[in-house]
């Protein structure tokens, strides 16, 4: 996705067009896999260390990444920061429920995939 190009989702009816962009998606599936018990937050990669970090509640659409499918189905990439000792196959599958559940009730596009990747675990 290029910089700057807002890609929008098109819902039609007979009443009228709803227009959704991607950010909206990126939103959704960030506060939805952050609410997750065992999640501290999502991580982006710093450009000058190469170091994730853990991205402030306002930044977090930042560690989603979302594209579409010639179906027009969702596929969500999830790049988060974990407390220590959780069991990682259990929050993965919750956060996979939760951001699947929460983005196709919020926009009712159908999510076909979730990508959880687990960059960094958190002592604190």
């Amino acid at each position: 996705m290029a910089k700057g190009v807002i890609h929008l989702v098109r819902k039609a009816s007979e009443k009228g067009v709803i227009d959704i962009s991607t950010d909206v998606f990126t939103n959704i599936a960030g506060d939805a896999a952050s609410s997750c018990f065992g999640v501290k937050g999502m991580a982006s990669r710093s450009k000058e260390s190469g170091v994730w970090q853990l991205l402030r509640r306002e930044s977090m659409s930042k560690g989603v990444s979302v594209r579409f499918e010639e179906d027009d189905s969702l596929v969500v990439d999830l790049h988060i920061v974990v407390d220590h000792g959780v069991n990682l196959s259990a929050l993965s599958e919750s956060i996979i429920a939760e951001v699947g559940y929460k983005v196709t009730a919020a926009t009712g596009v159908p999510v076909g995939q979730v990508n959880v990747f687990i960059d960094s675990m958190n002592r604190d």
